[in-house]
């Protein structure tokens, strides 16, 4: 890929995306630039860590790149748009990680017919396993929407969505990595209330999450089946499984994701 991209918003998204851009070394290193609000420390701490470019004149950041990537937190949206929009050309590609907010609210903050791809990447990105729904809006097109596809397939999994389905990709895939990592918090910490070794259990633990997800990836089988084939009536499994029912696991997990989903919506709404 020969284009200059240019984050607007240094947060942990930001890294996480630019670390697997970095690792997948699409492109050159000088082709990516960094920029925030105000703190000129954590934008220079990526340009160290990564061997990026870091600049904090917003007017040369979007007048240079060829894609602008927008990865603020929600309410500081506006006032980073306001920031570059005079100095966004039609020729350039606005891709959104930010969580909640429509291709159509950009387009409104941007004032022009300018291409808006939203996208919402998980933070195992880092380390080129993200999780990662796209959508497009309506000035963008399937070129633009295949653009954003080989820039995220760097780091995981790009999956092209409606966007009507995206406040629910990020109660799924875009939080959920936390709902796993709070998973293996719990049951380390069952592990060492049981006599384990932490740093034992802490290894177990690691590697029967991602023994799960390589069995649920390559094998062919549903969870559901997967699970079964384990649980064997009246044995080890099956109790656990049971005292999970007991303290409605499953409902849990869905108001899990409602609840992330219903703060989404709220997020586009303010």
């Amino acid at each position: 890929m020969n284009k200059k991209i240019a984050f607007i918003g240094a947060g942990s998204m930001a890294e996480a995306i630019i670390s697997g851009i970095v690792k997948a070394e699409i492109l050159d290193k000088e082709q990516i630039i960094v920029t925030n609000k105000q703190n000129q420390k954590r934008v220079e701490q990526l340009q160290q860590k990564y061997e990026i470019r870091s600049m904090m004149d917003k007017e040369k950041v979007a007048y240079e790149a060829d894609i602008i990537i927008l990865a603020t937190k929600p309410h500081d949206l506006k006032n980073a748009v306001d920031s570059i929009k005079a100095y966004i050309k039609p020729t350039q590609l606005i891709i959104s990680v930010i969580a909640g907010v429509s291709t159509d609210h950009i387009s409104d903050l941007i004032e022009s017919d300018s291409p808006v791809v939203r996208t919402m990447p998980n933070t195992s990105a880092t380390i080129g396993h993200s999780a990662t729904a796209i959508s497009k809006g309506k000035f963008a097109t399937d070129e633009h929407l295949q653009q954003a596809e080989e820039l995220f397939q760097t780091i995981g999994t790009a999956t092209i969505v409606d966007e009507i389905d995206m406040h629910t990709v990020t109660g799924i895939s875009g939080s959920g990595p936390a709902y796993i990592y709070y998973l293996v918090e719990a049951m380390e910490k069952a592990a060492v209330e049981a006599g384990l070794d932490p740093d034992v259990a802490r290894t177990l633990v690691i590697q029967t999450v991602v023994g799960a997800g390589e069995m649920l990836q390559h094998s062919g089988e549903s969870a559901s089946t997967l699970r079964d084939k384990i649980t064997s009536p009246a044995g080890t499994t099956a109790a656990g499984i049971e005292a999970l029912d007991q303290y409605n696991f499953e409902e849990t997990i869905k108001q899990c994701v409602r609840s992330a989903r219903a703060r989404s919506i709220e997020l586009g709404g303010e």
